[in-house]
């Protein structure tokens, strides 16, 4: 009876102690329980991976704006004070529309608030521009919305 008392005891001792440490990781504070207490570097870790997928980052209005200009400049024919000015325009009006889209109202003001700073831009614009450079930037301005007709339009003239 007494060697199944101290078997039972010593098979006692180490099932505590066995579950006991597997709550802190293998062999103690060091690799487990939250890391807290050791240094092995498994939470920098899982921090690390929570921030990598970040943001894409934001192109520069600047360049978004150049580009704008790059294409409208030889097919409106643009002067260089004209250039300026629709570029300021165009800065202007991209700077707002980064702010609506940022901003904290519903979808539908949104929609409604850059279809107003689309058609105060365009109203800009069409002031700057001569009776024919006006009916180009309308071309322009409906092959842009609806690319799908231009794809057409350029299948049907291969033709």
């Amino acid at each position: 009876m007494q060697s199944f008392n101290s078997y039972l005891l010593i098979g006692l001792i180490v099932f505590f102690a066995n579950t006991s440490f597997a709550q802190y990781g293998n062999g103690g504070y060091g690799n487990g329980y939250g890391n807290g207490y050791g240094g092995n570097g498994r939470m920098n870790n899982t921090m690390d991976q929570s921030r990598a997928p970040e943001k894409p980052k934001e192109i520069p209005v600047e360049v978004t704006v150049g580009k704008v200009m790059e294409r409208l400049k030889p097919e409106l024919v643009l002067d260089e004070l004209q250039a300026i000015a629709i570029s300021n325009i165009l800065t202007e009006s991209s700077k707002t529309h980064g702010m609506l889209i940022k901003a904290q109202v519903s979808h539908e003001d949104k929609v409604k608030n850059i279809k107003a700073l689309s058609e105060t831009t365009d109203k800009k614009i069409l002031e700057l521009l001569n009776k024919e450079q006006k009916e180009k930037f309308i071309l322009l301005n409906e092959e842009a919305k609806n690319p799908k007709k231009k794809e057409k339009k350029k299948s049907k003239e291969q033709s």
